[in-house]
C-alpha cells in the first residue's frame, strides 16, 4: 500500500535523524530559524525515496529552496515534508522532533505520516480512513477543557505575534490544567489526536508544519481550523487551532480567546 511505503520512507528517515553527530547549523531569515545538514540530508533522501514511490508527484519542502507552494500543487499529487519539525529541539537534543510527510491530492490532505524516532512512534492517516499510532486506531480525548492540558506553539520566527501569543496563553491558563510547550508543531497536534492533551494554538506556521498533522488530528476526532475558526488554506502559512472532541469551542470564555465559526464545529 502507498501509506505503508511512505511510512517506511519515514522510518528511515528518522534513522538519519537519530544517527546525527554535531550537525553544522545554517541560520534563515527570522529569529532562531535554524536549519542544519540534517535537515537537508533527510529532506534530499525523502525527495529520492518519495519520487520512487510516487514518480508523478511534486514536492514542497521547508529546506533547500523548495518552500513556495504553487498553483501546479493544487493538482494532482504533492508531498508536503519537513525532514525535522523541532530543528532547535534536535540541535540542543531536547526532543521530541519528528519527520512530518503529507501528501495532498488536489490540493487537499490525502495520506499524512509522522515520526518520532526518539519514541518510534509512527503516526499515520488517509482521509476517511482514521489515525493510527503504531497501527492502532486512536482517538482524541472527550474529557472538558477544565480537566485537560493545553499545548502551543509561540511562533518564534515571528516576533511581532508574541504579544498576540502570550496573551492568548495567559487567558487560556484558568480554562484548562495546564499549558505545555514542545516545540514542534506537528507533534502538538499528534497529541491532541492521541489524547495527552485537548487544546493546541499558534499564531503562524507553515504548510510543512500542519499539512500531515492537520489530518491525523481530523482523523482522530478533532476540529481543526485557523485561531479564528476559518479552514486551513493548505496553500500556504497559517494560524492553528486543534481541538478535541471534549472541547466546547462555543463556551463562551473559551471563543472569546479563538472565535467560533458554527460551520467548523
Amino acid at each position: 500500500m502507498l501509506i505503508d511505503s511512505i511510512k517506511e520512507a519515514a522510518r528511515l528517515a528518522g534513522d538519519i535523524m537519530v544517527s546525527a553527530v554535531r550537525p553544522k547549523i545554517m541560520e534563515k531569515s527570522g529569529h532562531a530559524n535554524f536549519c542544519t545538514e540534517t535537515d537537508e540530508k533527510i529532506q534530499a533522501f525523502l525527495i529520492e525515496k518519495l519520487t520512487g514511490i510516487l514518480p508523478e508527484a511534486s514536492f514542497l519542502g521547508e529546506e533547500d529552496g523548495q518552500d513556495v507552494f504553487t498553483s501546479k500543487m493544487e493538482n494532482g499529487y504533492c508531498f508536503v515534508i519537513d525532514p525535522i519539525d523541532g530543528t532547535s529541539n534536535f540541535i540542543y537534543e531536547y526532543h521530541p522532533s519528528v519527520v512530518s510527510i503529507a501528501l495532498l491530492k488536489d490540493g487537499r490532505p490525502f495520506i499524512a505520516v509522522i515520526y518520532d524516532p526518539y519514541d518510534n512512534m509512527m503516526f499515520s492517516a488517509q482521509a476517511g480512513g482514521g489515525a493510527f499510532l503504531n497501527g492502532e486506531r486512536i482517538m482524541s480525548g472527550d474529557a472538558p477543557l477544565s480537566e485537560s492540558l493545553s499545548v502551543f506553539g509561540t511562533a518564534p520566527y515571528y516576533t511581532d505575534l508574541l504579544d498576540t501569543t502570550f496573551d492568548k496563553a495567559k487567558k487560556l491558563m484558568p480554562l484548562c490544567v495546564d499549558i505545555r510547550r514542545s516545540g514542534t508543531a506537528a507533534w502538538d497536534m499528534c497529541c491532541v489526536a492521541m489524547g495527552r492533551c485537548s487544546l493546541y494554538f499558534e499564531m503562524k506556521i507553515q504548510l510543512w508544519d500542519y499539512a500531515a498533522a492537520a489530518l491525523i488530528a481530523t482523523e482522530a476526532g478533532c476540529t481543526v481550523t485557523d485561531c479564528e475558526g476559518k479552514p486551513l488554506s493548505y496553500r500556504g502559512g497559517s494560524s492553528a487551532y486543534c481541538t478535541a472532541r471534549g472541547v466546547d469551542r462555543t463556551d463562551p470564555a473559551l471563543a472569546a480567546i479563538f472565535p467560533c465559526r458554527e460551520q467548523n464545529v
